[in-house]
């Protein structure tokens, strides 16, 4: 796979990336239900092997199980991923996660994600939320600070809105910008994009694949049987009547991928990356053997025509004969 250059940094980054919220395991708000720490680390080697430059963590993934999950499989390597992860989401002793962007919280969250993920630096360090709202500001001047002391590399943003990003820039340069992007949530192509393609901030699409839903492995029945401790058994996309239009939509994904030998997974991410706006996608894996269905993303191109029939599915309005 080709390398891009991830906005202002140094950092020249694979398309895709390995994505390490649902290896967190069970146990917390946002979880996917058990997941076996093995299969996570074969996860993780075979996306490495396939030649994914960097794996996207954050401390709340599991109250700090996915960032130690990512350091024992990085144990031992010649050479290693970059290591991307996000700060802010803090949990007390009953597992009841809240958002700090106060300086001591966030100090304190870095020195507990370079213990748990066994290093001496963190390669890019996110805000996970804008929350609480009025201290931005703070946060990310804090975020700064660690930066200049040399205890992260590059420093970005989550879930920000374009102008909650041009108060943080007001501070210091944003490197990145994490936001939700797939072909079932595109809120951000109207003012996050040409924000970020305005101020050279780099974008790194989380859930391309909307959680699996687009993956091309879901189905009615699996929907029905997802645990009560996978947070998608009460989204409404996982849920009648959006469910059945969702998987109407995978077919087509399904249709216009058999033409290349792709999944309709692949052809999902490589709807995300279709603008150039968009450096890299965020893409998660439970099983090593997940790997294949997604890798070839990285490489693919959709062709305007594609691009142009999979846009009218998903809004009719935009249809050339609308």
């Amino acid at each position: 796979m080709q390398t891009r250059r991830l906005g202002n940094s140094d950092l020249e980054i694979t398309p895709i990336g390995f994505g390490a919220w649902a290896i967190g395991g069970a146990g917390w708000a946002f979880a996917w239900g058990e997941q076996d720490d093995n299969e996570s680390v074969g996860a993780i080697h075979a996306a490495l092997d396939a030649g994914i430059n960097w794996i996207d963590t954050a401390a709340v993934y599991g109250l700090g199980h996915s960032e130690e999950i990512v350091a024992k499989a990085l144990q031992g390597l010649s050479q290693k991923p970059y290591v991307f992860t996000k700060c802010e989401r803090v949990w007390d002793e009953s597992g009841k996660v809240s958002g700090s962007l106060k300086a001591d919280s966030l100090r304190r969250e870095v020195e507990g994600s370079l213990q748990r993920l066994q290093t001496d630096v963190i390669d890019l360090y996110q805000i996970h939320w804008p929350q609480p709202n009025e201290d931005i500001e703070e946060g990310w001047a804090t975020l700064n600070e660690l930066k200049t002391e040399g205890k992260v590399r590059w420093i970005g943003v989550s879930n920000f809105s374009a102008a909650q990003m041009k108060r943080a820039q007001a501070i210091a340069p944003i490197t990145s910008l994490q936001p939700p992007y797939s072909l079932l949530a595109r809120e951000i192509e109207n003012d996050v994009l040409p924000y970020a393609a305005e101020n050279n901030i780099g974008v790194l699409a989380y859930s391309p694949m909307h959680s699996g839903l687009l993956s091309g492995a879901f189905t009615k029945e699996r929907a029905a049987s997802l645990p009560a401790d996978d947070w998608r058994s009460r989204n409404a996309d996982f849920q009648e009547p959006n469910l059945s239009s969702n998987l109407e939509l995978v077919e087509l994904l399904r249709e216009i991928g058999s033409d290349h030998g792709r999944t309709p997974g692949e052809v999902a991410i490589a709807w995300t990356l279709r603008d150039e706006v968009v450096t890299a996608a965020i893409v998660g894996a439970r099983r090593p053997d997940q790997i294949a269905g997604i890798i070839g993303a990285g490489d693919f191109r959709l062709s305007q025509m594609e691009i142009t029939q999979i846009d009218a599915f998903v809004d009719p309005a935009e249809s050339p004969t609308a």
